[in-house]
Formats: structure tokens, C-alpha cells, sequence
């Protein structure tokens, strides 16, 4: 992958999973914002994805909507038990209530979790392990799949 999401990303594709919000198809998805205000067209092509998100629109990597599906593809592996920690999380308001500073959004998460020291070690720890398979996987990142291609 050319350019690597912020890890903190891979946070709200829990969240989107663990909240049943992504759904997929034959060759996309629709995933709906944790706010529910908004859906998300999530499309491949062998290994080639493209997201109406923001982060994966315009910034060219792959934003959570991406992340999720690839974990529902098991593209990504990880344990869905820790999805659970992140259900009901408004990350499209913390995301602006902490002016895009999305360590700290997740900072302010896991303190409204109650979660120990020790379990956030595990979580991050594990999405650290997620990260890493993130960056070896041969994707393209696009704007938008050519129609012939669908």
C-alpha cells in the first residue's frame, strides 16, 4: 500500500463492526458513518479499493470503511472480540471535537470505556499486529474503480 492510514483508523473500523454497520455485497459495500448521518460505498477489484469516505477519497489511503471490509474479507485478521470495546463510538464527533487529532479522540474513548491500562496494552498491541499486515498487503488505493471494471 503506497500510503498507510493513520492506526488510529483501524480503532473506527472496529467500531463500524462491531456496530453491524458495514454490509456487504458481491463486490462493494455500504458502510454507514458512526454518527449515521452518512453511508459510504466501499468498492473492489481484485486488489484494487476504492471509498467514498473522506480519508480514502481525498487523502488516497485507506480509511476505516476500507479497514473493515478488509477485515470482513479476513484480508486482515484479528480478533473480533476487542470490536466489542468500540460499539456506540461517535467518532465523527470526537474526530472534531479534538480537531482531527485522532490519538487523542481514541485517548478520550478508551477513558470513557473504563478500560485498564492492561487491556488498552492488549488492544493496541493487537492493532499494532493489524497495522502491520495493513502495510504488506498489495492494494491500490483509487478514487474510484473505472466502470468497466465493475
Amino acid at each position: 500500500m503506497e500510503k498507510l492510514p493513520p492506526i488510529e483508523k483501524i480503532y473506527e473500523a472496529y467500531s463500524a463492526l462491531a456496530d453491524n454497520r458495514i454490509h456487504m455485497e458481491e463486490t462493494s459495500a455500504k458502510v454507514i458513518s458512526s454518527d449515521g448521518a452518512k453511508s459510504y460505498k466501499v468498492a473492489w477489484k481484485d486488489n484494487t479499493y476504492s471509498s467514498t469516505d473522506n480519508a480514502t477519497y481525498w487523502q488516497g489511503y485507506a480509511g476505516y470503511p476500507v479497514i473493515g471490509v478488509l477485515i470482513l474479507q479476513s484480508k486482515l485478521t484479528v480478533d473480533s472480540t476487542i470490536f466489542t470495546h468500540f460499539s456506540g463510538v461517535n467518532w465523527n464527533s470526537l474526530n472534531k471535537k479534538h480537531k482531527r487529532d485522532y490519538h487523542a479522540a481514541l485517548m478520550e474513548v478508551f477513558s470513557e470505556k473504563q478500560l485498564p491500562q492492561e487491556q488498552i496494552d492488549s488492544i493496541e498491541t493487537v492493532t499494532q499486529q493489524v497495522f502491520e499486515q495493513l502495510k504488506q498487503l498489495d492494494l491500490k488505493i483509487v478514487r474510484k474503480l473505472s466502470t468497466a471494471s465493475q
